[in-house]
């Protein structure tokens, strides 16, 4: 496919066969027996202590393995609750019931969950292990990321169904360093390539090194990719990932993430995952969705492989109906709207088709291979948010059982339906007004998350920019 503005997306390989139950170590997960036997050895010497923030980033403290052990790895540890309530800068800010200047922005526990310690080879000799932030009484933290995509696998559950997911995601890779974009103010950011390299198979010295390292890193972490695909956009690269169950999914995407920034600065790099890093350009993070009740999937009709079952129909209807009011959740920043422009493979309709890649839900496989590929979010987005969004709606439709409208067979950009939220002003006014977003996540959450878009949209109220100096500089 041709163009500048690339978010084409192909989609993730999607399993036929049951994948291991949520919490279920994989192939590379390490018990803590195995870190007794890897310190003793010499082989790791830390480990990190990883807590999912708003963002969707890593934060926690690097601990000496022997003392994770002797006193982290069964009581946890405490973090600042600040984690869990501020802006991409980690500014302290009023306004979040969880933590303030009034509180005395007073600690959280966070405890490791064993069934995600793995080693991570793009750091030597380190182990990571992500955690469960708790009150000082024990009970989880509602706020927290993790915690609100187990809320909505325990409201699934309800019905007998748990989802399986595969993400597939895209970022762009710049010539230099993090610390040389900064010295740069951002500006002449020079891709790693500058040809449309759709599909491409030759790629240059750099790249391929980086694909390689990546490659090899996340395989020697239990997380094997599916596929590396470079893209149409100048320096613009996909990669996917295998299927399976959606807390893992979205565990792996940070750590994925985490690798890329590593990887990428020690080979003189930046990458970014922004939705829109410059104008023309998008990066989407694609969900493929599907349900499941026990080893059969809920989805294709019992007689028909090709066929939606009643339960896949109430699902699409669902996630048309309400992801207009969860904008936060999967195009949480005021760059993620602009990468929602006709012709760019992102949507701008709430529709669904089969196979079509203009629409917001597009349909794809057969059988117990047929599942969703939500569209909708940008790479931008906390995965565990996004897919709460994408599985709260699914589960509003199911329990509504709404009725599913006619599949658009052409260009859904020119097509009719609920538009995408415009701008994040926009979404947020549409979240906090939502009789869903209040059933499915909470007061409590739907109050947090809007706060946090209020800030961002604070952020940039009254900042000049340089595209407004270049249109009004000379002309005002």
């Amino acid at each position: 496919m041709t163009g500048t503005m690339t978010d084409n997306g192909t989609p993730a390989r999607h399993a036929v066969s049951s994948s291991a139950a949520p919490g279920r170590r994989s192939e590379k997960a390490v018990s803590p027996a195995d870190l007794r036997n890897m310190v003793k050895a010499g082989t790791i010497d830390t480990v990190l202590l990883a807590l999912p923030d708003l963002q969707g980033r890593l934060k926690g403290k690097r601990y000496d393995a022997g003392h994770f052990l002797k006193r982290v790895i069964h009581n946890g540890a405490e973090m600042c609750a600040y984690t869990l309530a501020t802006d991409v800068e980690m500014s302290p800010a009023d306004g979040f019931e969880l933590t303030s200047w009034d509180s005395g922005y007073q600690d959280l526990t966070v405890r490791p969950d064993l069934a995600s310690l793995r080693v991570v080879p793009w750091m030597p000799r380190t182990a990571v292990v992500l955690g469960h932030a708790v009150h000082e009484c024990g009970t989880p933290i509602g706020v927290a990321p993790r915690q609100i995509l187990h809320r909505q696998l325990a409201r699934l559950a309800r019905h007998g169904l748990h989802p399986k997911a595969g993400i597939e995601t895209e970022f762009v890779l710049y010539q230099g360093t993090y610390a040389e974009a900064e010295q740069s103010g951002y500006h002449g950011l020079r891709p790693v390539t500058t040809e449309n390299l759709d599909y491409a198979l030759d790629h240059d010295p750099v790249s391929d090194r980086f694909f390689r390292r990546l490659q090899r890193a996340l395989a020697g972490a239990g997380m094997p990719i599916e596929a590396i695909k470079t893209e149409a956009g100048p320096g613009q690269v996909e990669v996917t990932f295998p299927y399976g169950p959606a807390l893992t999914a979205c565990d792996q995407h940070l750590l994925f993430k985490h690798a890329v920034r590593t990887l990428g600065s020690r080979a003189g790099l930046t990458p970014t995952f922004m939705a829109a890093p410059e104008t023309g350009r998008a990066n989407g993070l694609h969900l493929h969705v599907s349900l499941w009740s026990k080893s059969i999937s809920q989805f294709h009709a019992p007689d028909n492989d090709h066929e939606l079952s009643p339960t896949g129909r109430h699902a699409i209807a669902g996630l048309l109906a309400g992801l207009p009011d969860l904008g936060p959740f999967y195009a949480p920043n005021v760059n993620s709207y602009k990468r929602f422009t006709p012709g760019s493979f992102a949507p701008t309709v709430m529709s669904w088709g089969r196979d079509n890649r203009t629409c917001a839900v597009r349909v794809v496989g057969r059988g117990e291979g047929l599942h969703l590929e939500i569209r909708v979010p940008g790479a931008d987005a906390n995965p565990y948010l996004a897919l709460s969004a994408v599985l709260a709606a699914i589960d509003h439709g199911i329990e509504q059982q709404l009725p599913l409208g006619t599949e658009e067979t052409g260009n859904a950009y020119r097509g009719s339906g609920t538009l995408v939220p415009p701008t994040l002003a926009d979404a947020l006014v549409a979240f906090q007004a939502s009789t869903l977003a209040q059933n499915a996540l909470g007061t409590e959450v739907v109050e947090h998350y809007a706060r946090l878009a209020r800030l961002e949209l604070d952020h940039h109220e009254r900042l000049v920019t340089d595209a407004e100096r270049q249109r009004w500089l000379v002309s005002a």
